[in-house]
């Protein structure tokens, strides 16, 4: 998987890269296919009264679809663990629906079985 990162209305330090490429690369034990991941970190300014907030958002692409997340958090590696989360549970829910292991409803179990009653 190729990770790029990149920053918005923040300098990124190579302390940042380097934890994003670890959290990120460890996704690939859920998903194996995954071609690139475009990672873009920043600072929202549009909350001045509750301080400095942070995001990381990242696109996704696997073979057949994008898969999109962005976390905000007061803190940039708390916003980076979440967004890893986010994509860990994006990516379960894709694979499980490529495999067709969707849960079938219980409706018609009971007419399936034929029943005899004793005499």
């Amino acid at each position: 998987m190729k990770i790029t990162t990149a920053g918005k209305q923040l300098n990124l330090t190579e302390a940042m890269e380097q934890y994003v490429e670890k959290k990120l690369s460890s996704l690939e034990k859920f998903f194996d296919r995954i071609e690139k991941a475009v990672v873009t970190l920043g600072m929202e300014t549009h909350h001045h009264q509750k301080g400095e907030i942070f995001y990381a958002e990242c696109k996704m692409d696997v073979p057949g679809a994008d898969l999109f997340g962005k976390k905000t958090a007061k803190d940039i590696y708390a916003a980076i663990d979440c967004l890893r989360d986010e994509l860990e549970s994006k990516l379960k829910k894709y694979k499980q629906k490529l495999r067709g292991n969707v849960k079938k409803s219980k409706s018609g179990g009971r007419n399936v079985k034929e029943y005899q009653p004793e005499e």
